[in-house]
């Protein structure tokens, strides 16, 4: 039993070691592919002029609604 576990371990590395990985170069025109590399992956350009101003509006808003409306059902007339 020994014998056949070394065996096939010995065999299963031999098959590993001759398999032939290879990668194929991303296409653009594919539906499942996208560019990669530094800033590809959100839906916003944080190199304009006014990103600065448009993340600190989002923020604010974002972060600030929950308050506002529950202040606002706080004070509401019954």
């Amino acid at each position: 039993m020994n014998a056949a576990t070394a065996l096939r371990a010995r065999m299963a590395t031999s098959f590993v070691a001759r398999r032939g990985f290879s990668t194929t170069r991303t296409q653009l025109g594919s539906p499942y592919h996208y560019a990669e590399g530094p800033r590809s992956n959100i839906p916003f350009n944080p190199l304009t002029k006014y990103f600065f101003f448009r993340y600190w509006a989002f923020m604010i808003t974002g972060f600030g609604t929950p308050f506002a409306i529950a202040v606002w059902q706080t004070y509401k007339a019954r």
